[in-house]
C-alpha cells in the first residue's frame, strides 16, 4: 500500500510505495540546470509554469491557433498539427516560422520537453502546417551547432516566444550558440 504526504516543498507531492520516494514529473524542469526565463515576469507566470502552459496559457494558445490557422496576420504565425504519440489524436499548436536564407524553420520555445517536439520525433517529422490552408510537411531536426542564426531570427520576430530565451533580442550570435542545445529547431521541408 502506498501513502501520500507533502514533503514540505511547495508544489511537491511524494508517494512512498514500500519506502521509495517518487517525485512529481512537474518538478523535473524546476530542478534542472536552467529555469524558464519567462517565469521572471508576473504576466508570463500566468501563462507558463515549469516550461508548460497553464490553463490560461492553453486557452490563449487555442485562440492564437484559431487565428493563425485562418491565415490572418502576422504571416510568420501558423498552426502545427501533429498526431499525438499516445492518443493518436491530432494535436494543434500555434507556432512561429522563422525564415533564414530563404529556408523556413520551427523553434520549440519550451525546449526539448515540449509535447509537440516529442510527437514530431515519434512520427519521424511528419506533420501539417495550417496557415489558411493545410500543407503536409516533413520537419527535419537541425543540429545544435547550426541553430544559432535561426534562434536569433526567432527571438527577433516571436514577441512572446522570446520571453522563454535567456538572451536578448540584440544579443551576439555567440550568445545564441551557448543556448542552442536547449531549443530544438526543425527545418520545414515539403512532404
Amino acid at each position: 500500500m502506498s501513502t501520500s504526504r507533502s514533503s514540505g516543498h511547495r508544489g511537491t507531492t511524494t508517494v512512498e510505495p514500500h519506502g521509495a520516494t517518487i517525485r512529481c514529473i512537474a518538478n523535473r524542469m524546476r530542478n534542472s540546470s536552467h529555469h524558464d526565463p519567462a517565469e521572471r515576469s508576473v504576466i508570463m507566470r500566468l501563462l507558463y509554469r515549469n516550461w508548460r502552459p497553464t490553463r490560461l496559457g492553453m486557452w490563449i494558445n487555442r485562440l492564437m491557433g484559431w487565428w493563425s490557422g485562418l491565415g490572418l496576420p502576422p504571416k510568420f504565425q501558423a498552426v502545427l498539427e501533429v498526431q499525438g504519440r499516445k492518443s493518436g489524436r491530432t494535436r494543434s499548436t500555434p507556432v512561429v516560422i522563422a525564415t533564414v536564407d530563404g529556408q523556413r524553420y520551427l523553434v520549440s520555445m519550451l525546449g526539448t520537453e515540449s509535447e509537440w517536439v516529442k510527437n514530431v520525433e515519434a512520427l519521424d517529422g511528419e506533420a501539417v502546417l495550417r496557415q489558411g490552408r493545410r500543407q503536409r510537411v516533413h520537419l527535419v531536426p537541425v543540429p545544435a551547432e547550426q541553430r544559432a542564426p535561426i534562434l536569433q531570427e526567432y527571438v527577433r520576430i516571436a514577441r512572446s516566444g522570446r520571453q522563454h530565451f535567456p538572451v536578448a533580442v540584440n544579443a551576439r550570435l555567440s550568445d545564441f550558440e551557448a543556448v542552442a542545445a536547449r531549443y530544438p529547431v526543425y527545418r520545414i521541408d515539403p512532404s
